[in-house]
């Protein structure tokens, strides 16, 4: 398959087979990631799973030190002193019926969906509008809690969901090409560790496979996958 000129001369320069260490595989994607915005800065391990069985699902969620970036439009389903709480703490929209509603007819204006807890019978129902978009509030990931002022700082602040895909991938936006490489290392780190550390039990042979880090619109650079450890 023909690729562009762009991302051909972005390629040069990048050995496809070499492992590079985080730090210079992020410098290389610094310097190619040249659009005229501020490029996200992606990951993807290849772990040793298979998520179609459920004692191998790896999902969860990690506030980057450095944050990401990108500000998330955040919606909480709330009641009350709860519903008065989340507004405090900078949700963008807060609901409950009246948010069901706008939900279910297809707005939704918001990238993070928190509820407390009584909440979820009436959210369930929102499961095949929210559940394809990865939205369904889940309290492994602490997006169904009674703690909706962290929930919703903690989303605000860079907090990343994380879930494998059928490949057994997890990919993530770690920062943006505007970032140190200095922040750009450390955000992997810290995401690194979370999957580490939300490795199932079904998990067999070596967990962390391959690692690669990519531009939004620049080539993948593979790392050493010892080089994002501790």
């Amino acid at each position: 398959m023909a690729i562009g000129k762009r991302l051909k001369n972005a390629r040069e320069g990048i050995d496809r087979e070499k492992l590079y260490p985080v730090a210079e595989a992020i410098k290389m994607v610094k310097e190619r990631a040249k659009s005229k915005f501020d490029e996200t800065i992606e990951i993807s391990l290849n772990l040793g799973v298979d998520p179609r069985h459920a004692d191998q699902m790896v999902r969860g969620v990690v506030t980057l030190p450095n944050g990401t970036g990108r500000t998330l439009r955040v919606g909480v389903f709330a009641r009350g002193p709860k519903a008065e709480e989340a507004k405090a703490a900078g949700a963008d929209v807060v609901g409950a019926e009246d948010l069901f509603e706008k939900v279910q007819a297809g707005q939704i204006d918001f990238d993070r969906c928190i509820a407390t807890p009584d909440m979820m019978p009436l959210v369930g129902r929102l499961g095949k509008v929210l559940g394809p978009r990865g939205m369904m509030p889940n309290p492994k990931i602490g997006t169904v809690t009674m703690d909706v002022t962290g929930a919703v700082k903690g989303a605000k602040g860079g907090s990343v969901e994380f879930r494998v895909e059928k490949a057994g991938i997890v990919q993530a936006g770690i920062g943006k090409a505007s970032f140190s490489e200095e922040k750009l290392v450390e955000n992997i780190k810290a995401l690194v560790d979370a999957v580490s550390k939300a490795k199932p039990a079904g998990a067999k042979g070596t967990y962390l496979q391959r690692v690669a880090v990519s531009s939004t619109m620049g080539p993948g650079v593979k790392v050493e996958t010892g080089t994002v450890l501790g």
